[in-house]
């Protein structure tokens, strides 16, 4: 099972994170969608392949109040696992996806992969996030 754990405040990286679960089952494999509140270090422990998701937030950050302590308490779980992270921005270039996948690399994770959507994901961005999370499950 690959989960897929994101935070969304508009619900464009919430639109990301179900077309990420649609693109996983697509594959041939099984996915939960979880909101960060309600995800677990064990459901990250337990998880060979995981995609996170979180929008830009602040001066190109992840989310302050449950995203980033998240992220910080299960970075040491993360190495040897095969990692998606993906969400949206609305202004600057993309800066906080950059930082969040040199993070994720610096933990030891084994494969990492990235997508990015400006605004609400249109259908060129819901297939990109499909086509990351087939060959997450490749990977």
């Amino acid at each position: 099972m690959i989960p897929v754990i994101y935070w969304s405040g508009t619900g464009n990286t919430e639109a990301m994170a179900n077309a990420i679960a649609e693109g996983i089952r697509e594959a041939g494999e099984e996915t939960k969608i979880i909101e960060v509140d309600s995800a677990t270090e064990e459901t990250v422990a337990s998880a060979e392949k995981i995609a996170f998701g979180c929008p830009a937030m602040g001066a190109e950050e992840l989310e302050e109040a449950s995203m980033r302590p998240f992220m910080d308490d299960v970075n040491p779980l993360l190495k040897g696992k095969k990692i998606l992270l993906f969400g949206s921005y609305d202004w600057a270039d993309g800066e906080w996806m950059e930082t969040w996948e040199d993070e994720v690399r610096g933990q030891g994770a084994s494969y990492i992969d990235t997508v990015i959507a400006k605004g609400e994901p249109d259908g060129d961005a819901v297939e990109e996030c499909k086509k990351s999370a087939r060959a997450l499950c490749e990977a």
